[in-house]
């Protein structure tokens, strides 16, 4: 009688264990499944100082923001090409609902995988294909070096300014353009050499061409490449120079005169609630441009660090141009304007839209040389 009293607690014992287990793993597999998955493909790794830091800090603010509603995974190092397109494709196997592809070279990677995974949001920094699964989102870098070149204009001795610049993309050659319109608006003797380095990322590359620039009598430099090496190379030789996508004063107090930060939280956190109250969208419809986010200082999506290593009326030059660019006031592009041969781009009263911004494949006036096929 006491081993079936026995048998029978035993086994109410088992069913209550299982009934718990069940119910505790039911609500851990209904937790899971409310949770977003959202994956980040970075270039290079985030203590590269620039681009990706700037991505791993819109990614740690996605994270805050969402707390544990979303789980946030990124992979570093990954090449342009046939790798980033093996990386996309595993993070879409491995149910990520929402992917992130941090660099220009990972357009048509992206493509290519969104088109096998329809049910998956892939969002493209930077490029201009899209699908109906696929957004694009963008800074609008060239505001701040409009008020680079304002600034190089102003403080440059010599009148030789050097640019290190990574690939003759459209977003490339705007930055440049941008620099010379803001550099020709206060000095219009001062010219802009370029060095392409060919690499978005390579401080051994980025410090050479940076000495050659300065060997040729540039005062000023500015890039469009990732790490502090321009910078770090200007310090060194005593001249000046711009941070790139992040605050790189640490790595030269004195060289710096400002940096043009790239605010990347905003726009995740936007996307990213778009995607769960279904009002995420790429469909162009009569807008060729929906689906594509492309903002800048108006929106703090670029944000200008404080103005150092300069006298008080270049501060104020600098800040006037900011805020000039910021409240509409100051059109970057806007007639008259020529290119560097002669030719004229745009008539009194004209103005580029953004259709016109990404066809750039010509210098403005004040940019020396021809621009590499």
């Amino acid at each position: 009688m006491k081993n079936n009293r026995f048998m029978i607690f035993a086994g109410l014992v088992l069913v209550i264990a299982a009934i718990y287990f069940f119910a505790v793993n039911t609500d851990q597999i209904e937790e899971e499944k409310g949770k977003m998955k959202v994956a980040f493909v970075y270039l290079t790794n985030p203590g590269d100082h620039g681009w990706t830091y700037a991505h791993e800090v819109g990614r740690q603010q996605v994270q805050e923001h969402f707390g544990d509603a979303v789980e946030t995974v990124y992979v570093e190092n990954v090449p342009e090409g046939p790798d980033a397109t093996r990386v996309i494709r595993e993070l879409a196997q491995n149910g990520n609902d929402m992917i992130f592809t941090t660099s220009f070279g990972y357009m048509e990677p992206t493509l290519k995988v969104a088109k096998d995974f329809p049910n998956i949001k892939f969002d493209h920094i930077t490029g201009y294909m899209r699908a109906d699964n696929m957004a694009t989102g963008n800074i609008r870098f060239y505001e701040g070096r409009y008020v680079q070149g304002v600034v190089a204009g102003l403080t440059t001795k010599s009148d030789k300014i050097g640019y290190v610049a990574a690939f003759p993309i459209p977003e490339v050659i705007q930055g440049i353009n941008s620099f010379a319109q803001g550099l020709r608006s206060v000095n219009k003797d001062a010219t802009i050499s370029i060095v392409w380095a060919n690499t978005w990322y390579d401080p051994v590359k980025e410090g050479d061409a940076a000495k050659v620039l300065i060997a040729e009598g540039a005062d000023v430099l500015a890039q469009h490449t990732d790490s502090p090496a321009m910078l770090q190379t200007a310090e060194k030789a005593g001249v000046y120079g711009f941070g790139q996508s992040s605050d790189m004063h640490d790595f030269a107090p004195n060289a710096q005169l400002f940096a043009s930060v790239n605010n990347w939280g905003p726009y995740y956190i936007s996307q990213i609630e778009k995607a769960m109250d279904g009002s995420w969208s790429t469909g162009e419809g009569p807008d060729h441009w929906a689906g594509n986010t492309w903002k800048g200082l108006s929106d703090d999506f670029l944000v200008l660090t404080d103005f150092k290593n300069m006298p008080a009326s270049v501060v104020d030059a600098a800040q006037k141009a900011r805020d000039g660019i910021a409240d509409g006031s100051i059109n970057i592009f806007s007639g008259p304007m020529s290119d560097n041969e002669g030719n004229q781009i745009l008539a009194n009263g004209e103005a580029l839209d953004d259709g016109g911004l990404w066809a750039m494949d010509y210098y403005v006036e004040g940019v020396i040389g021809k621009i590499p096929n």
